[in-house]
């Protein structure tokens, strides 16, 4: 199903439409892509955060993390 919306746009937006215009795409399409590519990094960035939230409460990765930064340090001392 589609349905048909109204938009006011402002300058930056405008202007942002006429270069997606510019590639070759229709007003329609243009909006509609930047639409769901809009969406699909909200989705992705809300799955990479869940993933750092889930590591970050991970006692294993936590402990391995740790002795990492250890040997690391002791690496550097050495010189």
């Amino acid at each position: 199903m589609s349905g048909a919306i109204s938009v006011r746009l402002d300058d930056d937006a405008s202007r942002a439409l006429r270069l997606l215009e510019s590639t070759g795409l229709s007003r329609s399409d243009a909006i509609r892509r930047s639409l769901i590519e809009s969406a699909d990094r909200i989705r992705r960035r809300d799955a990479l955060a869940a993933e750092v939230k889930a590591l970050e409460e991970d006692d294993e990765d936590l402990a391995e993390m740790a002795e990492v930064a250890s040997t690391m340090d002791a690496l550097r001392a050495l010189g």
